[in-house]
């Protein structure tokens, strides 16, 4: 298995922080945030790892080199254009080859055994699985709705927080279905089969992973599915949250298996 960290993004949110530290290079307990998704997947054995790079690139890949001190071979995929999260996929398509593959963001330190998602993926035969959490704040976020058996029957992805409104994509549902519906917080992790890649749009890049790929996935019925994880997950959305997250270490450090 090869792997896609998401790492082309400004930090906007993280400003004036990121106007001379790459978001994937802001520390955080003690090492670069893109340190954690990178470490995860050599514990797990994979070890081609894609990044790609926009932002104060040449930071990034002065940084990780080619991934030697990791335990990874990494193939850097530089944007003069930012290309969305799923406009990236369209170069690296010859890189992952005819393989399942894995897409994580580099701002997100997740517990996950990569090796039991492997796994969960592969007996459901689904074009993809999305690591999915519960939210004390559904409504702040777009929501992946799953049913009993785990399938993707529902993407409601957000619009307009303020009032709150979302754009529904999913075969129509009566009120009963739709009420036995779990519905959770995407996690930044998925893994992918490479049939997504003839179901991605016509147009070219940018395009987004959620509302111009796996959404009208769903809204065809074909399948997608949602692994739900209920252990330790932060991701750094601004300097609130990389405060409150630096705080959280330096008092009660999370143990993490692949650090």
């Amino acid at each position: 298995m090869k792997a896609l960290v998401l790492s082309a993004g400004k930090g906007e949110r993280l400003r004036p922080l990121t106007a001379a530290v790459p978001k994937a290079m802001v520390a955080a307990g003690g090492r670069p945030l893109i340190h954690y998704p990178l470490r995860m997947l050599a514990r797990a054995g994979v070890h081609e790892v894609a990044i790609n790079v926009h932002h104060l690139a040449a930071a990034v890949e002065t940084a990780l080199g080619r991934g030697d001190a990791l335990g990874l071979r990494i193939t850097y995929a530089p944007e003069t254009v930012l290309l969305g999260t799923g406009g990236p996929l369209v170069g690296l398509r010859e890189f992952f080859g005819n393989e399942t593959f894995a897409i994580l963001n580099c701002d997100t330190i997740i517990d996950l055994d990569l090796r039991a998602l492997a796994e969960f993926h592969r007996s459901r035969h689904g074009l993809a699985t999305l690591v999915l959490r519960e939210s004390a704040t559904p409504q702040a976020y777009s929501l992946i709705e799953i049913d009993s058996g785990a399938r993707i029957r529902r993407m409601r992805l957000l619009k307009r927080r303020a009032p709150t409104e979302f754009d529904d994509y999913g075969p129509a549902l009566g009120a009963a279905d739709a009420a036995r519906l779990a519905a959770y917080m995407y996690c930044g992790v998925m893994l992918c089969e490479p049939a997504v890649f003839e179901l991605m749009p016509s147009t070219p890049p940018p395009f987004s992973l959620m509302s111009d790929l796996f959404a009208p996935i769903v809204a065809r019925g074909l399948p997608l599915f949602g692994y739900v994880h209920h252990g330790f997950f932060r991701t750094v959305d601004d300097l609130k949250s990389l405060e409150a997250l630096r705080a959280e270490f330096a008092t009660a450090a999370p143990r993490l298996l692949f650090i």
